[in-house]
């Protein structure tokens, strides 16, 4: 498996990111073939709501409204994620997992910064422009409505 780079360091547990966990990241993966690149986000951890039963909510006691509903959080499958582009997944099967390079670029600490370094690195390095694996950008921009 190719792991994952961050300043030059492998990551390859969540604990590596230090004491604070982020909420996501954004990453570069690079085909070392034909050097067509793809930028995305990933989150680390999802948010699962569970609602509670009758006993849990006759069992809470002190002031104030109950609780309904119990929030907890699951690592996501981020150290085996390679994107949701099919043309990139379509390559990473054919091509051999080793011939990537998977690189984060930088990490965010809420669902809008995450979004917007996304949009960010994908329009600094153009990559609706050039050959690359994004076809898109924020479902908005799109790489067949340019022309060039």
């Amino acid at each position: 498996m190719v792991n994952w780079l961050y300043k030059g360091e492998k990551i390859e547990n969540i604990e590596d990111f230090g004491d604070k966990t982020p909420f996501g990241f954004v990453y570069l993966i690079s085909n070392t073939i034909n050097g067509k690149i793809y930028i995305g986000k990933k989150f680390l951890q999802h948010k699962k709501t569970k609602k509670l039963g009758k006993k849990a909510i006759a069992e809470q006691t002190g002031p104030g409204r109950k609780k309904t509903k119990e929030v907890t959080y699951a690592e996501s499958d981020w150290k085996t994620y390679w994107g949701s582009c099919k043309p990139l997944l379509e390559d990473v099967a054919s091509l051999g997992e080793d011939k990537f390079y998977r690189e984060i670029l930088e990490l965010a600490w809420s669902s809008k910064h995450l979004s917007y370094l996304e949009a960010k690195y994908q329009f600094v390095t153009e990559v609706l422009e050039k050959d690359s694996y994004n076809d898109n950008i924020q479902a908005r921009y799109f790489k067949k409505d340019l022309a060039f």
